[in-house]
Parts: C-alpha cells; structure tokens; sequence
C-alpha cells in the first residue's frame, strides 16, 4: 500500500510533537519539516530522518497533507498556499486571524475536494468522547481552564490560546448555535486579555459559563455537564470521567461512579482521525466551518471585553 506523504511547517514545541506523530505511523512517510531557526529543522530532521526546508513552497509536490503548526498570523497565507495546491491541511487552531479569511479557507478547501482540519484537539480527549454517547439534553455546562504564566503564545489573548478550545467543546456538546453573549477580563500581565469569564446562551435553551486564565498558580482542566438528573464531569488532563447522581438513600446525597475511558495520546488520535478523513474522503470532526464557529465566538468575547460591555451581545 502506497504511503501518505506528510509534512509539517513549523516544529516549535507543538510543531515537533505533529512531525514525531507521523513519523511513528506505518502508513505515513514524513517527507519533510519546514521550520525557519534553520540549526532546530535540521536538528528534528536528523532525529527524524527526514528533510528539513526554510520554505513551505519546497514542500509543494513533495506532499500529500501537511500539519500547519505556526503562528497564527501565518496561517491563512500558508494555509491557502497548500489547499490551492490540493493538498490536505490540518490547522492548528485558531484558523485564522479573521473571519473573512476563516471563510475563504473553507471555500478553497471545498473546491479543491481536499480535507481542512482545525487542531481542537480536546474533541479527541478520552474523557470528552466517553460522556458525548451519553448525553440526551443538556441544560447547563461548566468549562474551567486555567494555568501559570509562560512567555509561549502571548501572540494572542487568552481567549484565543486556551478559552477557544471549551469554547468548541461546549457548543458541540450544547448541540446548538450560540445566541448571545455576556464576557468579563481583564489583562494582568500582557497588553492582551489574560484572564476571562464568559457566559454562553444557546438557541435550545442550553447555558454555559466558560472560565480561563493564563496567570494562576495551578494548572486546570475541567468540564461539568448537567444534564437532567446526572451530572457528568470530566478531567482533560487525568483524560479520566465521571458520572454523579442523587443516591437512593433518604438523605439527599451524590453518588459518583467512574466512567469507562481508555487513556489515549490526543494529539495522536487527532492526526489519525485527519489520515481517515483523507482516505475515505469524509468531513473531519472540527472541519474548516467548526474551526470557523470557535473563532467567531472567540472574537465576540473580545470585542465584548475590549469595549467593556456589560450587558449580552447576540451572536451574528
């Protein structure tokens, strides 16, 4: 069986881990990595035992898909370089910069009958796909995110660096188009917003309050869905699930009990599920309009901080 050509531009600290991902998969030739600090490409590459290039053009014609891995900014202009080329693109999230490119992404990948991915790997998380099947009508959900500063990815706000990913995730789960919008943050260290609290009102009804910083003094992952008589509870970073409810007893009291899940490597999973996509020719959980729906939101949040609006701003 012929080999999927892969290839991936920029192995900063993400970047590296995508390259390792394909490199340890039967089916994958890693034909190359394209990353500008010319003595880290050549350094992977050697680990690797694939090319290293400056350039994202010498990729072209030498693959068949590529994990964008680059800053933001970058990643319309790349990104687009490669769809028109035909090439399959899984982009790490956000998409892009705005939402007028966001949509021309999405266009130029449905005309050239190619697979966009968006990175939301958290959609991929053991303890996230465990409650999903589960799930009949959920009414109110609670995301929390938060972890101690770094200098890495304070490109954009913390909206955009973590918030995005709950923000996915909630209205997958929600199972509706948000309708209005209530923010509140604050920047603390950088010149962009560093912390945040969001509430979230979809169309069916379904609320959801969705928290993260970028400067607290301990790392947190957690999402709680209350759904009918159960709620549901899972950790991102145990990948571990749990489902409680009231117990039998006369005194009112919540019993818990662990819900089945395998742990996994996402990143993993998130690029296996990118290869079916491409080899069966189907739409990609987060595709391109996923990826899209996130920013949106995402941007909405931010205007609403940065313009301390107080009361709910609806959702276009």
């Amino acid at each position: 069986m012929k080999k999927l050509r892969a290839g991936v531009i920029g192995v900063g600290y993400l970047g590296q881990f995508h390259a390792e991902k394909y490199a340890s998969l039967p089916n994958v030739e890693l034909t190359g990595i394209v990353e500008r600090d010319h003595a880290r490409g050549e350094q992977i590459a050697r680990k690797l035992n694939t090319e290293a290039f400056t350039d994202p053009s010498r990729l072209l014609g030498r693959v068949d898909a590529v994990s964008i891995v680059v800053p933001t900014v970058a990643h319309y202009d790349i990104a687009r370089q490669f769809l028109d080329a035909g090439v399959h693109v899984l982009l790490e999230k956000p998409i892009t910069v705005t939402l007028e490119q966001a949509d021309e992404l999405i266009a130029l990948a449905s005309r050239k009958k190619v697979v966009l991915q968006v990175g939301h790997i958290e959609r991929f998380n053991p303890a996230v796909t465990a409650i999903k099947p589960l799930l009949r009508s959920p009414g109110y959900l609670q995301a929390e995110r938060s972890a101690p500063f770094t200098v890495r990815c304070t490109d954009v706000n913390v909206v955009l660096d973590l918030m995005i990913h709950d923000l996915d995730i909630v209205t997958d789960l929600a199972g509706s188009k948000p309708l209005k919008v209530s923010a509140m943050g604050s920047s603390v260290i950088t010149r962009e917003i560093d912390a945040v609290m969001t509430r979230i009102i979809f169309e069916n009804g379904c609320v959801a309050d969705v928290a993260a910083s970028r400067i607290s003094d301990e790392k947190k992952r957690l999402l709680r869905i209350y759904d009918g008589d159960a709620l549901y509870t899972a950790d991102y970073q145990t990948q571990k699930a749990f489902v409680s409810r009231k117990g039998p007893g006369a005194v009112p009291e919540f019993v818990t009990a662990e819900i089945s899940a395998e742990r996994r490597d996402t990143l993993l999973e998130e690029i296996k599920a990118f290869l079916v996509c491409i080899e069966h020719n189907s739409k990609p959980a987060v595709s391109g309009t996923e990826g899209r729906n996130a920013l949106a939101l995402a941007r909405l949040i931010t205007h609403s901080i940065e313009k301390r609006i107080t009361d709910f701003v609806a959702f276009a």
